[in-house]
C-alpha cells in the first residue's frame, strides 16, 4: 500500500453510454449537451442518480428514495481511480474523507459515501468480512446498552431488534472480524442518508440503503478490510 497516495483526489469517470458518445475529450472535461441545454459536467445529470438511489422493493420492505440532492455529490456512488493499490475485492475505509472504496481489477475502484463513528468510538486496522447478512437483526452490546438503557429491550437476552426500516443495521450488514474475534464493527445500512459523510455513530461504518446493497452483492465473504 502506497501510504503516501491515502489523500490523493480521484475523478470520477462514468460510462454513461447516453452521455459518452458526446464526448471525446479527457476525463474531467465538459460535456455539451443538445442545443437548447447548458453544458453538462461529470458526474452525469440527476436522471442517473434518480434512478439508482429510487425507492425501491426489497425483502418484503419499501426502502424509502435517498435525496441525494441534499448530499454533498462526492458522497454519490461512483467508480474512480484506485488510490490505494490493495488487492482487487480489498474494502478500503478512507476515514479522513469518508468513502469507502471496494478494489476492482486495472487500477479502479468503487466509491460510496460513508457516514463514521464519532471520536473515541471508532475502530481501525485490517480484518475480514467475516459474513454478509441481508436484513439483519440488531443486537446492542452491553457497553451501548449501559451507556443508553433504554435499549435493553433490545438485548441479546430479548432477542434483539427484528429487521426492518427503523432497524439501525438497515438492509445489509458485513461483519467485520480480527484475528478470528468479532470486532462487534459492522458496514451497514442507513435511513439517515443525512448521517453521510459525518461522524456520529457509534462506530460502524453506515451507508446509505441503496448503496449497501450494491455494495453487499459485489462483495465475497472473507474479503479483507482495512479501516484507516
Amino acid at each position: 500500500m502506497n501510504t503516501n497516495r491515502f489523500r490523493e483526489q480521484t475523478m470520477p469517470v462514468y460510462r454513461n453510454p447516453a452521455l459518452e458518445s458526446r464526448w471525446n475529450g479527457p476525463p474531467g472535461g465538459i460535456f455539451e449537451g443538445p442545443v437548447g441545454e447548458g453544458p453538462i459536467g461529470l458526474p452525469p445529470q440527476d436522471a442517473y442518480y434518480a434512478e439508482i438511489y429510487a425507492a425501491r422493493e426489497d425483502g418484503g420492505f419499501l426502502i424509502p428514495e435517498v435525496p441525494f440532492r441534499q448530499i454533498d455529490p462526492r458522497f454519490y456512488r461512483q467508480e474512480v481511480g484506485d488510490p490505494f493499490g490493495e488487492a482487487p475485492g480489498t474494502i478500503v475505509v478512507d476515514t479522513a474523507d469518508r468513502y469507502l472504496y471496494l478494489v476492482q481489477p486495472g487500477g479502479r475502484a468503487m466509491r460510496y459515501g460513508v457516514g463514521l463513528g464519532r471520536e473515541g468510538f471508532a475502530w481501525s486496522g485490517r480484518g475480514l468480512i467475516q459474513w454478509k447478512q441481508k436484513w439483519p437483526k440488531w443486537t446492542p452490546p452491553n457497553e451501548m446498552i449501559a451507556r443508553q438503557p433504554v435499549l435493553a429491550k433490545y438485548s441479546a437476552d430479548n432477542g434483539g431488534m427484528p429487521p426492518g426500516l427503523d432497524n439501525p443495521l438497515g438492509s445489509r450488514a458485513l461483519y467485520i472480524f480480527q484475528n478470528g474475534q468479532d470486532t462487534l464493527y459492522r458496514v451497514h445500512g442507513t435511513p439517515e442518508w443525512q448521517s453521510i459523510g459525518k461522524a456520529v455513530s457509534s462506530g460502524c461504518v453506515r451507508m446509505v440503503n441503496q448503496d449497501v446493497i450494491d455494495l453487499y452483492d459485489r462483495v465475497r465473504n472473507k474479503a479483507p478490510i482495512l479501516v484507516i
